[in-house]
């Protein structure tokens, strides 16, 4: 029996995160799962043209609902319309969402509503500040799901301190749901990109001018750092001196809301008018972005993605926010926390420039994750 498994997914992220499930469906289990991915339209994204899904090897939605940006109980409630709609004329017999995204939740809350089984991919993932939206997302997913599929152990330590049974049973449902620590579907795309982006990417990487292991690769995106002049000056200008200082190049591939932001106050302040010692590139593919990661001497950002993605190459990470969802990379000193602050910023560079920096291993699985969460999703629909 084929069992129709529904894949909602809705920022350029979650494709990513999303190739890894649909490759291991076509590759071992297309006899068992038809996947259907459905694309709410949350983020619109230039950058996912034919070549996106070509480039990353996946299926491009079969439903997309083009609900766009607004405020987040707008975008959730149009969300929860388009998808519930869709569900009930689909019947797929069981949804996944990733992460913590509206489209995670709203895809969450509309498949439990009509009685449709919710896996999680990224479960029991925790800041511990429900001040982001994020987290909010996150806790209510996760209390809806049949299915949690954690990728760390402290991910497993959460759910439990929140009520969870970890205990496998034969009886899964939302009542009784089944917890899994499976690893990182992102440390499988890790293993499974890292030579195709150097096949595929170098000549873009040569025409940068950059020396492997002697530049600092920097993204800024949240709101939280965009948005706040005061903290995106206090970032940029630690990026700056710190170029200054180690005779390194800092890469930044500029998001579109920086961007916007940095043009905004460049009206009204000249620091933002010249940041000509930084050295910004457009926004970058996956696999650009896979090449940097793996050649760059540092990374320094606020993305959670990134953070891992820094550790999966073996680079030290500093992290532009208060905290961490990825608490084991800052116990185990693969990352350091300096929020926007530039002192602890130039701080934590120092202190990787001088130490010597090994990460530890086995943090997020085998990167077999995505064969073992379509395994058990099999098990649980049979």
């Amino acid at each position: 029996m084929k069992y129709r498994l529904f894949t909602i997914v809705g920022a350029r992220p979650q494709f990513i995160k999303a190739a890894a499930i649909s490759r291991a469906i076509r590759l071992h289990f297309s006899d068992q799962l038809e996947e259907y991915i459905i694309h709410t339209g949350q983020h619109y994204d230039n950058e996912m043209s034919d070549v996106f899904f070509d480039e990353l090897q996946i299926p491009k939605p079969a439903f997309h609902l083009h609900v766009g940006s607004g405020k987040h109980g707008e975008q959730t409630a149009a969300m929860l319309n388009g998808i519930e709609n869709l569900l009930l004329t689909e019947k797929p017999d069981m949804v996944l969402v990733y992460g913590d995204t509206n489209s995670t939740l709203a895809g969450a809350l509309a498949a439990s509503k009509i009685h449709i089984p919710v896996v999680h991919v990224e479960a029991g993932l925790r800041s511990f500040n429900k001040a982001m939206p994020e987290e909010l997302n996150r806790i209510l997913t996760d209390h809806v799901s049949t299915i949690l599929f954690t990728p760390t152990r402290s991910g497993l330590t959460n759910l439990e301190n929140e009520g969870f049974q970890l205990n496998e049973t034969k009886k899964t449902d939302r009542n009784h749901p089944l917890v899994v620590h499976c690893g990182d579907v992102m440390y499988d795309n890790a293993l499974f990109f890292r030579q195709l982006a150097t096949e595929s990417a170098m000549d873009w990487f040569r025409t940068l001018g950059l020396e492997k292991g002697k530049f600092f690769l920097a993204t800024v995106h949240r709101n939280a750092n965009t948005d706040d002049k005061e903290r995106l000056k206090s970032i940029l200008s630690g990026l700056i001196e710190a170029s200054g200082k180690s005779g390194w190049k800092t890469v930044l591939p500029l998001h579109p809301r920086t961007l916007k932001m940095i043009q905004l106050f460049a009206q009204e302040d000249a620091f933002f008018s010249d940041l000509s010692d930084l050295q910004i590139i457009p926004p970058v593919s996956y696999l650009q972005m896979v090449l940097l990661e793996s050649a760059c001497a540092m990374v320094i950002t606020d993305s959670g993605g990134v953070q891992k993605e820094a550790y999966f190459y073996e680079k030290p990470c500093i992290v532009l926010r208060p905290e961490t969802e990825w608490v084991e990379l800052v116990e185990s000193g693969a990352a350091i926390l300096v929020d926007a602050d530039k002192s602890k910023l130039l701080s934590a560079i120092s202190h990787f420039e001088t130490s010597k920096y090994s990460a530890a291993s086995g943090f997020y699985g085998d990167g077999k994750a995505s064969e073992l969460i379509c395994k058990t999703i099999i098990e649980v629909l049979n």
